[in-house]
């Protein structure tokens, strides 16, 4: 952590924030979003890089943190702008539906004061304007987050309006979507990474051992603090601490024993993928914390797990990774992940307990007593991890074989789908096969299903623009505009245009749900050549199946990849169901696609 300083605390005017926020919203180029960004670090103090980190990413602190969000429902922040303006609720309501951004009225109304009060005043002196600084912006905004009790509405009401108030209108409007919850920059976390190496690491080449540190501690603003202050040599050596979730390691995926084994070097752990939340389990004493794939703080639906953390972890302090899934317990059959997501919608977790009981099954350790285990073979986090864990029948090691025969994959394929499973991982076990937090790689490989000439399996992509509706479907959208990952430019590649599957449901949901998202112009991180009716700030992940993967001219998905001046696109794509649980980067990459493809291809092309 930094050392306590003697002088006090250095600041900043918010309005270089807002000045960024501007020029970054009007371009459409990821180089130059790098390099607005650069300049805004270097401008910052790094007192406050932590703040301004959190800023840039839309929130006032990790979510992992469980602390409570700003909650500013529409009606509330109406009536402070209203406050801050000197104008009627009923104006504020109106200028938002015709401009549709609250932001944007926000604006218009404080440069609508400003020239009234020009214009009225100009001949009489008048006190220079309270300027806005970064820390006045996060400690007011952090106090009405934490504001409870008894006319708590009023006290958040007034802050809201008070810095409304003290803002430009340039200001206000990035701090009302800021608020809101909508900024709409888009700005992913590599970009931040890139930008801290440049300013902090002196070029690209230090962000290597900046994304490390933050795979091991999920906390983007306190690792820019710690080198703005320490230096970069001050994470070189990071290790996981309990109570930071790690950003988890991802698969790649094939479908073939044969082809698995030899990528991951002849012989493997060959262990059930179990149909259920993937989840990181801290303990520390009697304290235990369990954070989900996104890496939020999921310890409250999981009171049973908490019982069973601290009844079977032998270790003092211990971060291990495992699936929940729920069962029928009168038959012990494991149950599908949609019913799990009931525990997220009870209020009552404790009903919630007996009609979905769950168990959980271990597959890695990160850290144990003092020591990290991400650096280390997964032959040695597995004997570790059977040594610290107590075994029961609700919290045990996954199901797992060591081989280096295919047939053996295969046979214990079938046995894993035959028992609920949705598959097998087939991890490699050689020297090298460390935890890569964080990052997705051929050291953990996906079996899910053989891929014949149709489309089986499912994937998930990323929602980047949408189509009006016609007909039934007028006044929504009709169909969405989706893309998959390409990890190593950091852009979402399209792959189709997807309109059925969707219940009236989700299409009435449709508008409410791409709204904080939507954008005039096409962003920074999305390659494509379809254009749609309206772009979308790549965000929402969705599953979607079809008839077959096909090649496209129009999709950019590993463009030039099979042949030349094409992509793959999916034919007939359906869309299953939304993927809340999935960032955008968790979304199949079109590196998958492109295996997918080759699959497919021969199989269609085998006798």
């Amino acid at each position: 952590m930094t050392p306590p300083s003697q002088s006090p605390q250095k600041d900043m005017d918010f309005s270089i924030i807002a000045d960024a926020f501007e020029k970054i919203e009007a371009i459409t180029s990821r180089t130059q979003m790098t390099l607005y960004l650069v300049d805004l670090i270097k401008k910052t103090p790094s007192e406050i890089i932590d703040k301004v980190v959190y800023i840039i990413q839309g929130k006032l602190w990790p979510d992992w943190m469980g602390m409570p969000e700003l909650g500013i429902g529409e009606k509330m922040l109406i009536k402070a702008i209203a406050l801050a303006t000197n104008t009627r609720e009923s104006e504020v309501e109106m200028l938002y539906k015709k401009l549709g951004d609250l932001g944007k009225a926000a604006e218009y109304l404080k440069k609508k004061k400003e020239t009234a009060t020009t214009g009225l005043l100009a001949f009489i002196p008048q006190k220079s304007a309270t300027k806005l600084t970064v820390l006045k912006v996060y400690n007011t905004l952090a106090r009405v987050a934490l504001v409870t009790g008894e006319g708590s509405r009023d006290i958040k009401l007034k802050l809201l309006a008070g810095i409304i108030t003290d803002a430009s209108p340039k200001e206000a409007k990035y701090i009302v979507r800021f608020i809101e919850g909508r900024l709409r920059l888009g700005i992913g976390d590599a970009t931040i990474l890139e930008a801290l190496a440049i300013v902090y690491g002196g070029g690209a080449h230090a962000r290597p051992v900046i994304e490390r540190a933050y795979n091991l501690r999920a906390d983007l603003g306190n690792i820019a603090k710690i080198i703005a202050t320490q230096g970069i040599n001050a994470i070189k050596n990071i290790k996981p601490e309990v109570g930071i979730p790690v950003r988890p390691m991802l698969a790649e995926r094939l479908s073939s024993p044969i082809e698995i084994l030899k990528k991951v070097g002849g012989k493997a752990i060959v262990e059930y993928k179990y149909d259920g939340e993937r989840a990181q389990i801290h303990k520390k004493k009697n304290q235990v914390l369990i954070y989900s794939r996104r890496l939020e703080n999921i310890t409250r639906q999981y009171p049973d797990v908490v019982d069973y953390a601290l009844k079977h972890i032998k270790s003092e302090e211990a971060i291990v990774e495992g699936e929940i899934v729920t069962y029928d317990p009168e038959t012990g059959e494991l149950r599908p992940f949609q019913e799990l997501m009931h525990r997220k919608r009870k209020h009552d977790i404790h009903i919630a307990m007996k009609e979905y009981p769950v168990k959980v099954f271990l597959f890695d350790l990160l850290y144990a007593d003092e020591e990290d285990y991400t650096n280390k073979p997964i032959i040695d986090r597995r004997k570790k991890l059977e040594e610290i864990i107590s075994q029961s029948d609700v919290f045990k090691i996954a199901e797992y074989i060591i081989t280096d025969d295919p047939d053996e994959v295969e046979k214990f394929f079938l046995k894993a789908i035959e028992e609920g499973a949705e598959g097998v991982m087939v991890k490699a076990m050689h020297g090298q096969a460390i935890y890569q937090a964080g990052a997705r790689g051929w050291l953990w490989i996906k079996y899910k299903r053989d891929y014949k000439s149709e489309m089986i399996d499912t994937v998930d992509l990323v929602v980047v623009g949408a189509f009006h509706g016609r007909g039934r479907r007028a006044g929504t959208y009709g169909a969405l505009l989706m893309a998959a990952y390409n990890p190593e430019k950091d852009v979402f590649e399209t792959v189709c245009k997807v309109g059925s599957g969707f219940t009236d449901e989700d299409l009435g949901k449709l508008p409410d749900m791409l709204k904080p998202y939507m954008i005039d112009h096409k962003h920074p991180r999305v390659v494509a050549k379809m254009v749609p009716d309206t772009w979308v700030t790549p965000a929402l992940v969705a599953e979607i199946i079809g008839a077959e993967l096909t090649l496209s001219p129009i999709h950019t998905c590993a463009m030039d990849k099979i042949r030349p001046g094409v992509g793959i696109s999916i034919r007939f794509p359906r869309f299953i169901r939304w993927r809340p649980d999935k960032n955008p980067e968790d979304a199949t990459t079109s590196h998958e696609l492109v295996e997918m493809y080759n699959k497919q291809l021969k199989k269609i092309s085998s006798p």
